[in-house]
């Protein structure tokens, strides 16, 4: 694998009770950062994981019906926060950001989107397909929030089913298998069903030789996926399926238990986020 510089960054946060998280958790509500990678590779630029809140969720979220999301999951987030805010950190704008995968099409994983309107788009073509279906209705029950999705996406787009299959290294296992973005070994994208329809992680090696696995909401926390507790039933079959979501945190839990390499960032993990505030989460 080629090596990348990696940086976790965080684009806001939403409050929402723990049990909706994680069976058997907390009825009060607690902290849930939104996570993103930022990751410079030695010839393609710039590239997101993801792109967190951005004041185009709240654009998106003032007409009912999607006004119920905000309700549910209100985000905050400062003036410096949205992701393309914090890039000048690294001496980057928006223009310089030529790619944005997205993990999957929920509302606080594509906000940003708007703000890279140069950038190439790679997704699931299943997560794309489930998005666009039906009315706004069907849309916010599975958390999407469709007038985030571009609408020149269908030029700008790569799919991970067309990609090249090559073999994970020996650290992801049990997960074998990925999608190599650029040809080079430098970004894998890894399938992560359940959650919701195309839903997808990456593989990236820092220049540290650190292997992060970015694992997008296949687990909400570093804890879910120690102690292999995925949330309960109705929210995992809300939002995807529950069995495929239980097999992938449990391949999670056992690659975690295998592999001290591994850097693995759930998107709304708390310890991760404490990891960024003490400056642990660049490599």
């Amino acid at each position: 694998m080629r090596r990348c510089e990696v940086h976790i960054l965080q684009a806001g946060h939403c409050r929402h009770p723990e049990a909706a998280t994680l069976i058997r958790g907390g009825l009060g509500p607690v902290t849930f950062p939104n996570l993103t990678g930022l990751i410079l590779h030695p010839s393609e630029g710039a590239v997101l994981f993801d792109t967190g809140y951005d004041p185009a969720f709240l654009t998106a979220t003032e007409p009912f019906p999607e006004r119920l999301y905000r309700w549910l999951t209100p985000p905050r987030f400062g003036p410096e926060e949205p992701v393309r805010q914090q890039l000048s950190r690294y001496g980057l704008s928006p223009k310089d950001v030529r790619w944005v995968i997205l993990s999957h099409f929920h509302g606080d994983h594509i906000a940003g989107l708007g703000g890279f309107p140069d950038a190439r788009i790679v997704c699931a073509r299943a997560g794309l397909r489930a998005a666009t279906a039906g009315g706004p209705w069907r849309a916010l029950r599975g958390g999407v929030l469709q007038s985030l999705i571009p609408a020149d996406l269908d030029s700008r787009v790569t799919f991970f089913e067309d990609l090249p299959p090559v073999p994970l290294p020996t650290a992801c296992r049990p997960f074998a298998e990925g999608a190599d973005l650029f040809g080079d070994g430098a970004l894998l994208a890894v399938p992560l069903p359940g959650h919701c329809p195309g839903h997808w992680g990456l593989v990236a090696r820092a220049e540290t030789d650190a292997l992060h696995f970015l694992v997008a909401d296949a687990a909400w926390s570093s804890r879910a996926i120690r102690e292999n507790r995925p949330p309960p039933a109705l929210t995992t079959t809300l939002l995807g399926a529950t069995q495929p979501y239980r097999e992938t945190l449990q391949r999670l839990h056992e690659m975690t238990r295998g592999a001290s390499e591994l850097i693995v960032t759930p998107a709304h993990c708390a310890e991760r986020a404490a990891d960024l505030a003490q400056g642990q989460a660049t490599e």
